[in-house]
């Protein structure tokens, strides 16, 4: 019989089976040889190393790092290192990678792979090879070797959202960093992004370095979002919701979670009067928002600028579940409607709903067939979401109340409505169903339509369950957005301190406040010939440049607080180090943390 290749052949020549030992000690054992630095983070050069011994073909090895990296941080932790073991373990007995076969075999436990060259019996603190020779450092140390605390039995509880088993890296014990001698001797006080390991690590040292001086000197906070502090990288994936009153907001999140919240109110009027970040935690228990914004290592540090009136309607719940492990879900006050949002609300309800859609990944805005109109607070609300479309989904809730007939008139109303606020050809993604935690999708109103709800429900939950993968291209796409912004903003600033004279600068000042939209003009023209030879141009605004500009009015409002002169003259070196970040730094970054078998 004619051979054929097969990619997930396995030479079982040069494989051992491990003895029967604790898989939880052994993974944490062959975690720790394969780590080579010992911070607790495989990347993929070390990975590609280690994995090879399974005897694997490179495509499935491939498949494997996939599968165990789901939200492509650029390195795998202790659980992560595990669910790529017990990948590799069925791969070497079935011939395939995950899906069912790796279902199957996690419901009758997976036994430990066969890895070339590793003892049969390991635990932790052995690190040695057959000939008691460490492959990645030579002669083993005296030095004592930093341990991971041993990681819980990898695999996903009981729980409706079966999301992959994986934790985030900075919420296991197993990852915390090594405090060792050697390794703190390694520590440099400016890392570069080929030594970052992980993507958020990684933009983190950019900002920090390249790009965040320039903000600072040119004030890029009061005219954007406020500048990013290191929790803002570290924070995970959130979804935030919006929507008029009793639009079911909270009962949503209810149904995500299948339980309540700690300080959950629902109820006919409107009861959330706070914004609430529902946060994943071991125990129950609320934190208000001023304790919240003072804590660097959560990113929420920046909405301390919004004062004591928005702080004391803003907290956290924290509660054990698994969906909260890898999201958070941000609870929203009820848009009001008339003059009830001018008298009762003490902060900016406006800029607050912005500054969260700005940092989240999914924006969900609610309405149900009762709660149509939008207010002239929801359509500033919904206006603060421009430039964030892809983030946007609409869900009409409760579309079990209303029959067949009425349910489609008041799915071409909402389109109208929206069609009216969004100004946009594209048209927003809208889920249709009922979304109760207590009570399932009603059949006595409108039967004909139960199985469309049950089919949008579906695809709504799938949406969400694909937010950890998308997180870390989520990072990057609005990591460059911001980069750009402040690219232009620099060139903004720079054109106009150009124009202020030594004397008489109170009366330049008016007089450029009063043209802006020319200087803007200017700047642009600028902005082309400070990264373009004189010779190379026709002196033309490029559309797409046009494009990346701010709102002149708002601009104007804004910096009409400043003094023009007082900010630092523009350098070609600065534009030329945040050029530098978008074409050199940030591509070389996300090659260096995609699929190392790639």
């Amino acid at each position: 019989m004619e051979s054929h290749w097969d990619p997930f052949a396995t030479n079982a020549s040069t494989v051992h089976e491990p003895t029967s030992v604790s898989n939880d000690e052994l993974y944490l054992s062959w975690f720790q040889t394969a780590d080579t630095d010992g911070d607790g983070r495989l990347t993929g050069p070390d990975a590609v190393t280690f994995f090879q011994r399974s005897g694997l073909q490179r495509d499935a090895l491939a498949k494997v790092w996939a599968a165990a990296d789901y939200s492509r941080r650029g390195f795998l932790d202790l659980p992560a290192f595990a669910k790529a073991m017990e990948l590799i373990s069925v791969a070497q007995r079935t011939g395939k990678v995950g899906g069912e076969a790796y279902t199957q075999a996690k419901a009758m436990g997976v036994a430990p792979p066969r890895m070339a060259g590793l003892e049969k019996k390991a635990g932790p603190g052995s690190h040695t090879e057959r000939g008691g020779i460490n492959p990645f450092g030579g002669a083993e140390s005296s030095e004592s070797t930093p341990r991971l605390a041993s990681s819980p039995p990898v695999g996903v509880p009981p729980f409706k959202l079966a999301f992959p088993p994986q934790a985030e890296a900075s919420s296991h014990p197993s990852t915390a960093r090594t405090t060792s001698r050697r390794h703190q001797s390694l520590r440099r006080p400016v890392m570069t992004t080929k030594e970052a390991v992980g993507i958020s690590e990684g933009l983190k040292n950019i900002y920090f370095n390249k790009i965040r001086p320039l903000e600072d000197g040119y004030k890029f906070g009061h005219f954007f979002s406020p500048l990013l502090s290191a929790g803002d990288f570290e924070a995970k994936p959130s979804v935030l919701l919006l929507g008029q009153y009793s639009t079911g907001k909270s009962t949503f999140i209810k149904f995500l979670l299948g339980r309540d919240y700690p300080g959950i109110h629902i109820g006919p009027e409107p009861t959330t009067d706070r914004f609430v970040v529902v946060m994943h935690g071991p125990e129950e228990r609320r934190t208000p928002g001023n304790t919240l914004v003072v804590q660097p290592d959560k990113p929420y540090t920046g909405l301390s600028q919004f004062g004591n009136g928005f702080l004391s309607k803003f907290e956290s719940a924290q509660c054990d579940n698994r969906l909260l492990e890898e999201i958070s879900l941000v609870d929203t006050p009820g848009v009001l409607s008339g003059e009830k949002q001018r008298i009762e609300r003490t902060y900016d309800f406006i800029q607050v709903c912005g500054w969260f859609a700005a940092r989240c990944d999914l924006i969900l805005l609610l309405f149900d067939p009762y709660k149509l109109d939008i207010s002239d607070e929801f359509k500033e609300v919904i206006s603060t979401l421009r430039g964030h479309d892809d983030k946007v989904r609409i869900v009409l809730n409760k579309a079990d109340s209303v029959d067949q007939q009425q349910l489609m008139r008041v799915y071409g109303a909402l389109m109208w409505s929206l069609g009216k606020v969004f100004r946009s050809p594209e048209v927003c993604r809208v889920y249709i169903g009922s979304f109760n935690a207590s009570n399932p999708i009603r059949d006595d109103v409108n039967p004909t339509c139960k199985p469309l709800f049950e089919k949008e429900q579906e695809d709504l939950l799938h949406d969400l369950y694909d937010i950890p993968a998308r997180s870390c291209d989520r990072k990057v796409n609005e990591f460059v957005k911001r980069v750009r912004a402040a690219k232009i903003h620099c060139l903004i600033m720079g054109h106009l301190r150009k124009q202020m004279p030594y004397f008489g600068q109170k009366k330049a000042q008016e007089k450029l406040m009063d043209n802006l939209a020319n200087e803007f003009r200017q700047g642009l023209r600028s902005c082309i010939w400070i990264q373009h030879p004189p010779d190379a141009i026709a002196n033309v605004i490029h559309p797409a440049d046009a494009g990346d500009f701010p709102d002149v009015n708002r601009y104007r409002d804004i910096l009409s607080a400043f003094d023009i002169s007082k900010f630092t003259k523009l350098d070609k070196s600065m534009i030329k180090q945040i050029d530098d970040s978008l074409s050199i730094d940030i591509p070389q970054l996300v090659r260096q943390m995609d699929n190392p078998y790639v």
